[in-house]
């Protein structure tokens, strides 16, 4: 199992984009993922970053490290988001290997703190973060915000 990250894989673009579309979009809001990771190649800015867990040629996840999670909270930053793990590889403790690359972007572009937002109880507890409270998406629904120091 290996991380990409699409900054330092920039030929697959392509890859990335597709692949978080399948995972995280609807119809309307494909575009979002084609705009945001196609933007951030190339930029100085540390943020955002989007991450492939690999298996071979076989893409079995991804996550992203961003300034905002489509959540009321816009005081805090950076965020972890888009974690997915392709269902034959879940149970496997893969999730701690983006989990843990997100944490590593985060820290050496100068971050302290990462939070996330979910509406899981228990499972990112295991990876060292807590909850912190609730947060407001602006579709009207709320999420848990959680938050684990770097």
């Amino acid at each position: 199992m290996r991380i990409i990250s699409a900054r330092s894989h920039p030929e697959m673009k392509e890859r990335f984009i597709s692949y978080f579309q399948l995972r995280w979009s609807s119809p309307e809001s494909a575009p979002v993922y084609r705009d945001c990771i196609t933007a951030s190649l190339g930029k100085r800015s540390p943020l955002p970053q989007w991450y492939l867990l690999m298996d071979g040629d076989t893409v079995v996840g991804c996550a992203g490290l961003i300034t905002n999670d489509f959540i009321s909270r816009m005081d805090l930053w950076p965020w972890l988001c888009a974690l997915y793990i392709e269902e034959k590889y879940r149970g496997f403790r893969l999730s701690r290997l983006l989990i843990d690359a997100v944490k590593e972007g985060a820290k050496n572009a100068g971050f302290d703190e990462l939070f996330l937002c979910t509406g899981h109880v228990g499972f990112y507890e295991k990876f060292g973060f807590s909850y912190i409270g609730d947060g407001f998406h602006p579709w009207g629904e709320s999420s848990r915000i959680y938050r684990t120091r770097l």
